[in-house]
């Protein structure tokens, strides 16, 4: 064990690392237990489940929840969850609209539907320029919800609006919901595109974003999808290795307050397990994986390979084998460069 403790970095405390390590001899391999790719949590599973039969109400039911609890967050996710199931099976959808054109909850995932079939298109910055009138009435149909502003946010960088227009959106997307994730998400990506590239700018924007939220905000993750950007992109001025940590440190914070095997915190571990890796924190992201147990998300590990849950697998290994056998970790030279597209912070 001490020679192991040597080789550790001088980052970790030697409490945790006690503990830590303890874990990584009964750490299971997903594949032994059956891992599992986006898999729902139990609020939206049985939704997904009556959309793939036809029926639209239990969607309907969980998104007016969402909206009537101000549950925004939970709202946000579920759309898009919706709306990507609905990109191959859309009668659900379409039964639900005929019935209820004006129903708040069918005109966000509606929204959402029709940003996503623009944005693979060749000519996706005329098609969304048609969609905004749907955004608009999602928008309309209740002024408490910001997740109509988050699309509008999106749909302001995939049709390359200018900054004033962003600004407009982003105004009234914080005065809904000052620290709402996915409206602050959506504007890293656009700020990222119109920055060039800028690491240094994306990590400023999300370390002010977490620095003014809640301990228990998603929005001290945001500093670490910055990091992931900036590791997984290959360009760009260097970021200290001490803020990249830090970025990681407050998501390993939040990552502590979900239980272990939780769907809903699912995306965050597997981003941390991401991160982690490649700062090459291994004990740290072997019990990433402890928490995260067989729920992997196709975000991160789509980025770099077409097999993400093949990918996921492979990591867990890797990391496994990083920590039985006291690895070094790798040392830490920023890069330096000119700045270019952003693209792992992609739609």
């Amino acid at each position: 064990m001490d020679g192991t403790m040597a080789l550790l970095p001088p980052f970790i405390r030697a409490s945790r690392m006690t503990r830590i390590l303890a874990h990584s001899a009964v750490v299971p391999s997903p594949a032994d237990d059956g891992a599992l790719l986006d898999a729902p949590d139990g609020r939206l599973g049985p939704a997904l489940v009556a959309a793939g039969r036809g029926a639209y109400e239990p969607a309907a039911e969980l998104l007016a929840v969402t909206r009537e609890r101000a549950e925004w967050e939970e709202r946000d996710r579920y759309a898009t969850r919706l709306a990507a199931f609905a990109r191959s099976r859309a009668e659900w959808l379409d039964r639900w609209r005929a019935t209820a054109p004006r129903d708040p909850d069918a005109l966000v995932v509606a929204a959402q539907l029709a940003v996503d079939r623009a944005w693979g298109s060749p000519a996706r910055t005329e098609l969304l320029r048609e969609v905004s009138p749907l955004i608009t009435a999602a928008a309309q149909a209740d002024h408490r919800d910001p997740v109509p502003w988050r699309i509008a946010l999106d749909h302001a960088r995939g049709s390359k609006a200018g900054h004033p227009y962003f600004e407009e959106l982003w105004e009234a997307a914080v005065r809904r919901a000052p620290h709402h994730f996915g409206c602050h998400v959506a504007a890293l990506r656009y700020l990222a595109t119109a920055w060039h590239g800028s690491h240094r700018e994306c990590m400023n924007f999300a370390d002010r974003a977490a620095q003014d939220a809640p301990a228990d905000s998603l929005l001290q993750a945001l500093p670490a999808l910055a990091a992931f950007s900036y590791l997984a992109d290959g360009c760009g001025p260097g970021v200290p290795r001490a803020r990249l940590d830090e970025a990681v440190d407050r998501a390993i914070a939040l990552s502590a307050r979900f239980p272990a095997e939780d769907p809903w915190s699912a995306e965050l571990r597997n981003l941390l397990v991401y991160v982690l890796v490649r700062l090459t924190r291994w004990p740290e992201a072997l019990e990433q994986l402890r928490l995260t147990g067989p729920y992997a998300t196709s975000f991160p590990w789509a980025w770099e390979s077409d097999d993400p849950l093949g990918r996921f697998l492979a990591v867990h290994d890797e990391v496994r084998e990083a920590v039985m056998h006291g690895l070094t970790p790798t040392p830490w030279h920023p890069r330096s460069g000119h700045g270019g597209h952003v693209r792992s912070l992609g739609h």
